[in-house]
């Protein structure tokens, strides 16, 4: 359960640390790996393991949790509380390679069946068995017309229990990474009776917990705070979970910074990695970074001149990427040219890392020639003068790209204006229509449970929950299916990169920075992943006190 801390892995916390993420250490952004910040701080997996058990932690969140219903909408809020309560079929490791959760094993049978054994030993929070019959219901569920994680299954016939524990899942085709997709909100494992006796106020303060995870959530006072303890019923023996008790609170970036350095909380994963920034000279406070597939992106709606590639490839040449690194991460990211970090290249990663060197189109600081570009794209494309408008739910992050992508859309001959949408309804774009009808883009950051691209790649199917309307390409479409169908990696690689290039093109989201998983900590406490494995593993299990 517990890994040591990478050897040797100390990194300078600048654009030399994004490019340790891109796992071999070059660049390839264009930018300046010569150049960085006075912090350093570890890279790798897991911090240093615990030396004893502790009481009660308070750790701090970027914002308040929306709903623990992963199947209406899941925010990395949302999903760093998720992953200590709710078990998964498959489990997420600290390096983000793959376990086995609920399922004791998962084996393809042949090209389009997946067999999974269930283990009969677990049990959820309300002391009910976890059934073969339950998981089977969470998948269906997950996988119903319109539920969040509904894309994860696109491949998916039929789901049967083909036995007292197993259950088969027949697949159109070969599907290469539906079991890392098993790992993440898609392949949790739910108490249908809960969730049915809830109805819809499952998810939502004072409901019920149905997950069977070695926390369980014992309060949550909206706008204050949300309380998990350890569920000492948890099944898993394999797991003797160290802190009692997480009380997470929720503030602004320079908030968590106060609430660390005032000793009132023991850590945070810190949305914006420019905030580590504020304990460079902490004595009491460390900074450890990990490998991710995070990237910052602006995500584009049909609702206008965005449904013209040609503009938004206008836009993506003018935006100046390396001043958004320094002015909202301090530096801490790196400008990048795709929609998801280099931890999702888990396999095949000089294949990746060369392509991603080739790419043009997203610049990390606009030349004279990509400006005079992007102004002749507008032109062309009928849209000068233009109104576009960007969204922001008010963190410095997001103002300083919402702010980056008004001044490259003004100096290219369009026209920008800012919406703010209250924090609390900013994950709606996702789901709601009517509020993606209000603003061309939205800045988020946006990462996938799996370490292969093309769990990011198939978002940009004509069919995708998470493709809005500005992108159709048929062609796009085979070479997803056929890349899922694609179990040698080398293959997999090349059509994954096919697509890659088709979606830079495309400009089909705009690609802003790449950020490490970043992980403040009070001294007094460790053990915990400085991966994003956090968001699907549950790392509060690992949490304890630095000193016996």
């Amino acid at each position: 359960m517990k890994k040591s801390l990478q050897t040797g892995a100390r990194v300078a916390l600048g654009l030399s640390a994004a490019a340790a993420l891109a796992l071999t250490g070059c660049s390839g952004s264009g930018g300046s790996s010569a150049e960085s910040a006075p912090l350093e701080a570890p890279f790798g997996d897991m911090t240093p393991a615990a030396a004893g058990p502790i009481d009660s932690v308070t750790w701090m969140l970027g914002s308040e949790p929306t709903t623990m219903d992963s199947d209406i909408d899941a925010t990395t809020a949302d999903d760093t509380v998720l992953a200590n309560v709710c078990d998964r079929l498959m489990q997420v490791q600290p390096d983000l390679t793959l376990g086995n959760g609920i399922a004791s094993e998962a084996q393809w049978v042949d090209d389009t069946h997946v067999v999974f054994t269930i283990r009969q030993d677990a049990t959820f929070h309300d002391g009910s068995q976890v059934s073969t019959g339950d998981v089977l219901w969470s998948m269906q569920r997950h996988a119903a017309e319109g539920a969040a994680e509904s894309d994860e299954y696109q491949n998916v016939v039929s789901m049967d229990q083909t036995g007292d524990d197993q259950i088969t899942v027949t697949m159109t085709q070969p599907d290469a990474i539906f079991l890392q997709a098993m790992a993440g909100d898609g392949g949790i494992v739910w108490n249908p009776r809960v969730i049915e006796a809830e109805g819809d106020d499952f998810g939502g303060p004072g409901s019920a917990s149905a997950c069977s995870g070695p926390y369980q959530i014992t309060a949550w006072e909206p706008g204050s705070q949300l309380m998990i303890e350890k569920f000492d019923g948890y099944w898993n023996t394999d797991i003797d979970a160290s802190a009692e008790q997480v009380v997470f609170r929720w503030a602004d970036e320079s908030a968590i910074a106060n609430s660390l350095t005032a000793g009132e909380a023991q850590g945070a994963y810190l949305e914006n990695a420019g905030s580590a920034a504020a304990f460079a000279q902490s004595a009491d406070v460390s900074v450890f970074q990990g490998p991710s597939t995070n990237a910052w992106v602006l995500e584009t709606t049909d609702r206008g001149i965005l449904t013209d590639a040609a503009v938004r490839r206008a836009l993506s040449l003018a935006l100046d990427r390396e001043g958004v690194a320094a002015a909202a991460f301090s530096g801490l990211a790196q400008p990048w040219k795709t929609p998801v970090g280099a931890g999702a290249w888990g396999y095949e990663v000089e294949a990746f890392e060369a392509a991603f060197d080739e790419l043009d189109g997203a610049p990390a600081t606009p030349s004279e020639d990509d400006l005079a570009l992007a102004e002749q794209l507008v032109a062309d494309a009928g849209a000068a003068g233009e109104q576009l408008v960007v969204a922001s739910n008010g963190s410095s992050s997001h103002n300083v790209i919402a702010n980056a992508l008004v001044a490259a859309a003004k100096g290219i001959g369009l026209e920008a204006e800012i919406l703010v949408v209250p924090q609390a309804q900013y994950g709606d774009f996702y789901s709601d229509a009517e509020l993606r009808g209000q603003a061309d883009l939205w800045p988020d950051e946006y990462y996938i449970s799996k370490n292969d691209p093309l769990g990011f790649y198939k978002n940009g199917k004509s069919d995708a929950s998470v493709n809005f309307g500005v992108f159709e390409d048929p062609e796009y479409d085979r070479i997803v299916d056929e890349a899922y169908a694609a179990t040698d990696d080398a293959e997999r690689a090349e059509l994954t990169i096919d697509l890659q290039q088709r979606w830079v093109e495309n400009a089909v989201w705009i690609p802003v920075v790449a950020t490490p998983s970043t992980l403040v900590m009070s001294d007094a406490v460790t053990g915990v992943p400085s991966s994003a494995a956090f968001i699907y593993y549950p790392w509060a299990a690992d949490l304890g006190t630095a000193e016996g």
